[in-house]
């Protein structure tokens, strides 16, 4: 149970990491071009597939995950890591398919932590974060898809507000669930 937490709090920790990275990078070069954009998100993408696969796998092993919150997990990392392949391999798509790609996986990262936020193990801080993050995934995907016309540095500076949003609430998660596992188990 141990390795399991620290295995899952590792990650959130380097999926809050890398989304401040990008966040920054996004918020504070708004001018980059399309493809510069398009390999930064790609590679967020690429990195946090591999880390949702892992804790995928882990999740497996805890018997207190929920059925979906596995099958949810692993989804999630496929999801990713197909977009961000996809996405390295072809560097030349469209601005419009390149919102499209990010609204739906924003969409499908919402839902999925917010049905992890209601129905996971962990505190109820925790929880509360993890369906925060959650909102906000889905709220940036909808403007994402619904407003073609926030382009250029608009919707680099939505991307890139989630991003710095989100990146420090996974922190905050991720600390939460160590300050748990150390009480459960009675270290400080």
């Amino acid at each position: 149970m141990n390795a399991e937490m620290s295995n899952l709090t590792g990650g959130l920790v380097l999926r809050g990491i890398l989304a401040i990275l990008f966040g920054v990078a996004a918020v504070f070069w708004p001018g980059i071009t399309l493809v510069t954009l398009l390999y930064l998100f790609a590679t967020f993408l690429v990195v946090g597939g591999l880390i949702e696969l892992v804790m995928g796998v882990v999740h497996i092993g805890n018997p207190n995950s929920t059925v979906m919150t596995k099958v949810l997990v692993l989804l999630l990392g496929v999801l990713q890591l197909g977009v961000g392949v996809y996405l390295l391999r072809h560097p030349k798509v469209t601005f419009a398919t390149f919102i499209l790609l990010i609204g739906f996986t924003l969409i499908f990262r919402g839902v999925f932590e917010i049905v992890q936020g209601f129905f996971d193990e962990g505190s109820a801080t925790y929880r509360a974060i993890m369906v925060v993050v959650g909102l906000l995934a889905l709220v940036a995907g909808i403007v994402v898809l619904f407003q073609p016309a926030a382009s250029g540095v608009a919707f680099v500076w939505i991307v890139g507000l989630y991003a710095l949003i989100t990146g420090p609430l996974m922190i905050a998660a991720a600390s939460d669930a160590r300050k748990l596992e150390r009480e459960v188990t009675g270290r400080r």
